[in-house]
């Protein structure tokens, strides 16, 4: 395959997608015949600094694929580690192709958007001499279980809350709620305060609360969630970044707690059942939620939205709707993959049904040994088995959970076993270095609510 002039081999490609170019072998292939320098660095407000340093070829020939192989790089930068300013050092017209590319018309004005909500920081992209330094803060969070605690899992179809008593589950309970159809931030308030009364009413006191929630938490506070989808800009600003905080304060007062990303937890979960560290939680349904716990048991403070990470090199690869850009882990780790992948195995899906229906009807067909549904799973399979070798590249996990409705029955199975087929015949170097796997029975009775009770430390 040839991909802005660079050939790239790969010998095993999805049934249903045959021009799939896994963005490892891709890079791979672009850095054997490149040899000019080139750094990178993105910085985040809390002083986290992610370095890169690569080489590009520095030619007019190849420069639409510099300039591609560096656009990939940057994106994969900032929505796995996050921040709000990219450094170049070494290219005049790379730097000047990334200021246009995030400027406020460009190709990548949704993640300079988003990046700037996050970090509460106007978005640069700076030429310069030498790199700033690389610097990580992972904290240590977890997995304190004495005491009288409450695990909150705020979900964007019902919200889930658990009373924990030394470690045990004593009470816990699952509410349907609408907070993505509600523009009110006082419906997602009152929502969050019924679920702590109703889980605290069955402890005889209340030592700490850990909240577990889709999107993307700093210090605490909510900066980007789908849960507020509807909640005006200027409300969610006032009332939402704020929110589990004052929920949890309103209600027990001045006691420990902590808010983190809902993949982070479900990778602090897989650690506390597996009795090891190195997790990588990949949750495929809605979109692709994924979090990281690293060799010490530390919780990264990384973005880790691999929804929004490329995985395709090949430049006609599907555009996400939300974001524009192609070829990213949302329409290969999703239920939107199922549905992308369903007319090409010869599935007509109706439109009048949901997304989540076009998913269930396709895990009924799998259910019934469909071989045209086989299809669809063994090419998800191939795209994962590619995908966690990049992923090994990005994070060195050892351990990955794959959860999600999307790896439910027999269609996860295959998925799985297709995956470490590709991981085993295109990457034999990872072998007994990366380890997928579908969480076990010890992984069920921990939970997510345990997890998310854990989180904070006694005082």
């Amino acid at each position: 395959m040839n991909c802005y002039g660079i050939h790239v081999h790969v010998d095993q490609l999805p049934p249903l997608d045959p021009n799939f170019i896994p963005i490892l072998q891709f890079n791979r292939a672009f850095l054997r015949t490149a040899d000019r320098p080139l750094g990178i660095a993105v910085e985040r407000t809390d002083g986290q600094t992610a370095v890169c340093r690569t080489r590009i070829h520095g030619t007019p020939e190849m420069a639409r694929a510099d300039q591609y192989y560096v656009d990939r790089l940057v994106k994969t930068m900032l929505w796995v580690k996050g921040g709000y300013k990219i450094y170049v050092c070494g290219d005049q017209g790379i730097y000047e192709n990334l200021r246009q590319a995030y400027s406020a018309s460009g190709s990548r004005a949704f993640d300079r958007d988003f990046m700037s909500n996050v970090f509460e920081r106007p978005f640069e992209v700076a030429a310069c001499d030498s790199l700033p330094e690389a610097k990580n803060a992972p904290k240590a969070i977890g997995g304190h279980l004495a005491g009288c605690r409450i695990g909150f899992d705020a979900g964007g179809s019902d919200r889930k809350v658990s009373a924990v008593l030394d470690g045990e589950v004593v009470y816990s309970e699952e509410v349907v709620w609408h907070p993505k159809l509600n523009a009110d931030p006082q419906y997602h308030y009152d929502g969050i305060v019924a679920a702590l009364r109703s889980a605290a009413a069955h402890l005889p006191r209340v030592d700490a609360v850990g909240v577990s929630s889709a999107g993307i938490y700093i210090d605490n506070r909510t900066m980007s969630a789908s849960l507020f989808l509807q909640v005006p800009k200027e409300q969610f600003d006032a009332q939402v970044k704020d929110i589990f905080i004052r929920a949890i304060r309103d209600t027990f007062g001045e006691i420990p707690y902590a808010v983190i990303n809902d993949g982070d937890v479900s990778a602090l979960a897989g650690a506390m059942s597996l009795g090891e560290n190195n997790v990588l939680g990949i949750a495929m349904g809605t979109s692709e939620a994924a979090g990281f716990v690293d060799s010490q048991g530390r919780i990264t403070g990384w973005l880790n939205e691999l929804a929004f990470v490329p995985v395709d090199a090949a430049p006609d690869a599907m555009a996400d709707e939300w974001s524009g850009d192609i070829g990213c882990g949302v329409k290969y780790f999703s239920q939107d993959a199922v549905i992308k992948l369903a007319p090409r195995a010869g599935i007509a899906l109706a439109e009048q049904l949901t997304p989540a229906e076009k998913l269930k009807e396709v895990q009924g067909l799998m259910e019934q040994g469909n071989p045209l549904a086989a299809a669809i799973y063994r090419s998800i399979g191939v795209y994962l088995g590619h995908t966690l070798a990049y992923y090994y590249d990005l994070y060195q996990c050892k351990n990955v959970l794959l959860l999600g409705r999307v790896m439910s029955g027999k269609g996860g199975d295959l998925i799985l076993e297709t995956c470490r087929k590709v991981l085993d015949a295109e990457y034999p170097e990872l072998t007994g270095k990366i380890l997928p796997a579908l969480p076990d029975e010890a992984f069920r009775r921990v939970g997510q609510s345990v997890a998310a009770a854990s989180l904070p430390a006694e005082e």
